[in-house]
């Protein structure tokens, strides 16, 4: 027996199907430090026990992470793709995300770049229900970029907010969604919003012949989630706007994955913006906004476009355009969803980094300049196509 007699000197680990899933870090330090780190890696992601006291055997050999690749990465650190027994993750997201990164988000100079995940674990998660595709029907716009803008500011009255989805919605705004502040606030409640803010849209939608969505936030305290969403539905909602790094992702995922609810869903970043903004830790754009959103069901993933207030650059914009769309077993691919950054003037710009696979967010930038918001939107509308 090893250590103080508690742990048979071997074990064998019933139900390993040898297969593995891999994550590939970046791990910042020399050679022989970021080696360490790798190791250190291996063990805080499963076992989260000293090398030196595991049995032999099944746990040592295979439910410990493995370094398979282990390759310089520019200036000063190495990139390490580990595996792990698939069994590790338990079939679920939260226990999934925990082995990817767990308890070495808490250390400094690694960052997860990207994973690579077998059927065997793809085929567990559903996915955006709707993606590229299905999104593009449900609008009615089978090609050029669509567009999307938030209702804002908070403190404006429920009659005000519905006046301005009725507005966006006849201008011909695909997506009008709750801005990520609104909640339930006594301001505009959130079952009194949703209510009217669905009717002017299905109003403008009648006037206009056209097909745009009311996406409301929905937020709250963990038992009241799911009934909000039903509420939405019930009262016209065409999708639902999720905040991940608030309600949770295994939430999100639930939700996309409801057949009584079955909406689109657009996640907003807000929370885990954190993650990126270092390049030695945390998680890399493509990794966070593009598979993970994927993985929790996501039909649009919205984050900062390259150029407006937050600090992206295009070859980070670049990279989540293409953990939305790049292939990822039969998930199907989100749509990209830059907010902020997008005008008439850079129209061609945008284009050119995104294609026309993409939904553009515009907020308080339809209200600038003389022009009507009718006059604006059909003006980017014609720009983008």
């Amino acid at each position: 027996m090893t250590g103080i007699g508690l742990l048979p000197p071997t074990a064998r680990v019933p139900g390993l199907s040898g297969e593995r899933f891999v994550v590939h870090y970046a791990v910042s330090g020399d050679a022989i430090e970021a080696r360490q780190k790798a190791e250190a890696v291996c063990l805080e992601q499963t076992v989260e026990f000293p090398a030196d006291l595991l049995p032999a055997g099944d746990i040592a050999e295979h439910v410990v992470g493995c370094i398979e690749r282990f390759e310089p990465a520019g200036e000063g650190g190495f990139e390490v793709a580990i595996s792990y027994a698939v069994e590790t993750a338990g079939d679920e997201l939260p226990q999934l995300m925990n082995v990817v990164f767990g308890n070495t988000s808490i250390k400094p100079g690694v960052r997860v770049l990207r994973f690579e995940l077998p059927e065997r674990l793809l085929s567990r998660f559903r996915g955006p229900r709707f993606g590229q595709r299905g999104l593009r029907e449900r609008v009615g716009v089978p090609e050029r970029p669509l567009l999307m803008t938030a209702l804002k500011p908070l403190g404006l009255s429920v009659e005000a907010l519905a006046e301005l989805a009725y507005r966006y919605a006849r201008a011909g705004v695909d997506i009008v969604k709750d801005d990520h502040g609104l909640a339930n606030q006594p301001i505009a409640p959130f079952e009194a919003r949703v209510a009217a803010c669905a009717a002017a849209v299905g109003r403008a939608n009648a006037e206009t012949g056209r097909r745009s969505l009311y996406v409301p936030h929905v937020i709250g305290p963990a038992p009241e989630v799911r009934a909000r969403a039903v509420m939405a539905k019930a009262a016209g909602a065409g999708g639902l706007l999720l905040c991940p790094g608030l309600i949770g992702f295994d939430t999100m995922r639930s939700l996309a994955d409801d057949d009584v609810l079955a909406l689109p869903v657009v996640s907003h970043p807000a929370w885990y913006g954190s993650f990126v903004t270092s390049p030695e830790n945390g998680m890399a754009h493509y990794a966070l906004y593009g598979q993970l959103q994927r993985l929790a069901g996501a039909d649009a993933s919205i984050f900062p476009n390259v150029g407006g207030r937050f600090s992206f650059s295009a070859e980070e914009c670049r990279a989540i355009a293409a953990g939305c769309s790049d292939a990822f077993g039969a998930l199907a691919p989100a749509f990209p969803t830059p907010g902020g950054g997008m005008e008439l003037g850079n129209v061609a710009a945008m284009r050119e980094l995104y294609g026309s696979e993409v939904i553009y967010l515009l907020g308080g930038g339809l209200h600038r300049g003389s022009g009507s918001i009718d006059d604006t939107v059909a003006r980017l509308i014609d720009a983008i196509a």
